[in-house]
């Protein structure tokens, strides 16, 4: 077997100064060598591991005989975000992981073929098409996030009228606002955004449910609703000093650099602080995204500050590489206890931890090391260590069942306690993937669209 043909990058050295795409794509020939190692197994397990189920065989067969036209189209029967799930979506832990390649060697390159189609390949067929309901029945979604940008795409093509009410004033959600241009460049997220719209689906911005329109309000106008909102509100250590001038929320810092161009300052009108030595507190892609990103801006060093060891790191192994490779400096086994500072931040006060016995999450618990308290100079600090729903929306809903996480209670189908009403994404999950808030709104589609035809008990 060939081996897998690599992902061509910006140097370090080039790409660690620039928000340009740091991986670059396949070209066709690129392509048509990774493609040619697909076995194209008759049961094949990559489609089990795809959360919406894309036909990968078929696609692959198609870019194997030089027909990306088809390979797109046969990707977004089942699939209407292909650009960005390419680009962002851990396939090594889902199709690529069931490659019957993994066994023995390295699996077929899914995603980088996913993103090659999606690049490369036109689907002109459903512009256009579904510009008038055919169902006689309307739906509104809350947020254009993955989630409702996939719910909305699937109803639209079932022949709903579809209206999505974003908060912001661009569509995209955490596409647009969460993931940094060198990794997920805008015009990427516009395209597809502009596939939805295509469709027939209507986006109202700068539409905040909770308060410029209430859920009881949709209820009356719409026939169903889909709660995608996502988990937009940061959490934070809960230490001494975390009021600081100069520590960020992840959220808070990714969202001036990617939706209000601060990097891009004073040409766009939203500032941030250049830190010259940051700390990143976290593990996840959203610590590795505010790192690189602060590298970008400037910084003479950037540390990701993580209290477990690099084994049970969440983030993608290609975005701790990429990472690295761009001069971040990790430091394990450390846990931040407190900030100084005279008004803005100085230093950050740490202790080293150890691993113990695993937690509820199967990784080993890390334990404070007694005496090993110490501390850092930085001058900027960035918080990365999860999110939970906005409480607006979810507070502004009597009735709405939510579990002690904060997080709204549904069911396998996506139904709330509240008939009509369904949520999916990282609204009901906590922090996720894309795929899998994809995974959700597709499989909310699919049961709105089952209940308005045939009603029955709402009991979730």
């Amino acid at each position: 077997m060939s081996p897998r043909v690599k992902m061509p990058k910006q140097p370090p050295e080039v790409r660690r100064r620039n928000f340009s795409e740091v991986a670059l794509g396949y070209s066709s020939e690129d392509a048509l060598r990774e493609a040619d190692r697909c076995l194209g197994c008759k049961k094949p397990g990559c489609v089990e591991g795809c959360p919406v189920g894309v036909e990968i065989p078929q696609f692959i067969d198609a870019l194997r005989r030089g027909d990306a036209d088809e390979a797109l189209r046969i990707i977004k029967r089942r699939n209407s975000l292909p650009g960005i799930c390419g680009r962002v979506c851990p396939q090594e832990e889902q199709c690529e992981s069931r490659c019957i390649l993994s066994k023995n060697d390295e699996p077929v390159a899914i995603g980088r073929l996913e993103r090659y189609a999606a690049d490369f390949g036109h689907d002109d067929r459903g512009f256009g098409e579904n510009t008038k309901s055919t169902r006689g029945k309307s739906i509104a979604i809350v947020g254009s996030g993955p989630a409702g940008l996939t719910c909305a795409a699937d109803l639209a093509l079932m022949g709903y009228e579809v209206t999505i009410f974003e908060a912001l004033h661009e569509a995209g959600g955490v596409l647009t606002y969460g993931i940094p241009e060198f990794r997920l460049p805008k015009s990427i997220v516009k395209r597809e955004v502009d596939y939805v719209r295509s469709l027939g689906v209507r986006i109202e911005l700068d539409s905040v449910v909770g308060r410029t329109v209430k859920v009881q309000d949709l209820l009356r106008r719409y026939d169903a609703i889909f709660l995608g909102i996502g988990a937009g509100a940061p959490r934070f250590l809960n230490v001494p000093g975390e009021n600081l001038g100069g520590i960020y929320s992840a959220n808070e810092y990714l969202t001036r650099i990617n939706l209000m161009k601060a990097y891009m300052f004073p040409d766009f009108d939203t500032p941030i602080k250049r830190g010259r030595k940051v700390a990143v507190v976290g593990g996840g892609n959203v610590a590795m995204d505010a790192a690189r990103s602060a590298l970008r801006l400037g910084a003479d060093e950037v540390h990701i500050v993580y209290r477990r060891s690099e084994a049970e790191m969440p983030a993608r192994l290609e975005e701790i590489e990429n990472a690295r490779e761009e001069g971040v400096i990790f430091d394990f086994l450390t846990n931040p206890v407190g900030f100084k500072g005279d008004g803005m931040v100085r230093a950050m006060e740490c202790i080293r931890m150890e691993l113990g016995e695993p937690d509820a999450s199967g990784r080993r618990r890390p334990v404070e090391k007694k005496g090993s308290e110490f501390s850092m100079e930085i001058d900027t600090a960035i918080i990365a260590i999860g999110t939970i729903p906005n409480p607006l929306v979810l507070r502004s809903v009597p009735g709405l069942r939510t579990t002690r996480w904060g997080t709204v209670d549904v069911d396998e189908r996506g139904r709330t306690s509240i008939e009509r009403v369904w949520a999916g994404g990282d609204i009901a999950t906590g922090s996720a993937t894309v795929i899998s808030a994809m995974g959700a709104g597709k499989r909310a589609a699919y049961d709105i669209d089952s209940w308005l035809r045939d009603g029955g008990d709402w009991r979730p």
